[in-house]
């Protein structure tokens, strides 16, 4: 399975992050201990949602949407 997943910041309410990965508890941990230099200065991050997908591709195109203008206003809406 590939995951498209979504984190919230506990020590930033206001900060959110869209990711993909193949292993979700993992990439969580990565996070968690500063591996990532765009979510590392908002850690801890809690797991908010993710999606699964049986198709790579779809995955990863899934994610590129939810990071433009008009998939941004769709997960505000529908995902947080």
């Amino acid at each position: 399975m590939y995951y498209v997943y979504f984190l919230r910041s506990e020590s930033s309410p206001g900060q959110r992050y869209v990711g993909f990965s193949e292993d979700l508890k993992a990439r969580l941990r990565a996070h968690n201990a500063g591996g990532s230099p765009h979510t590392s200065k908002y850690r801890p991050w809690v797991l908010s949602g993710y999606v699964a997908f049986p198709n790579k591709q779809r995955a990863l195109d899934f994610e590129h949407y939810l990071k433009s203008h008009s998939g941004k206003a769709f997960a505000t809406k529908r995902l947080w």
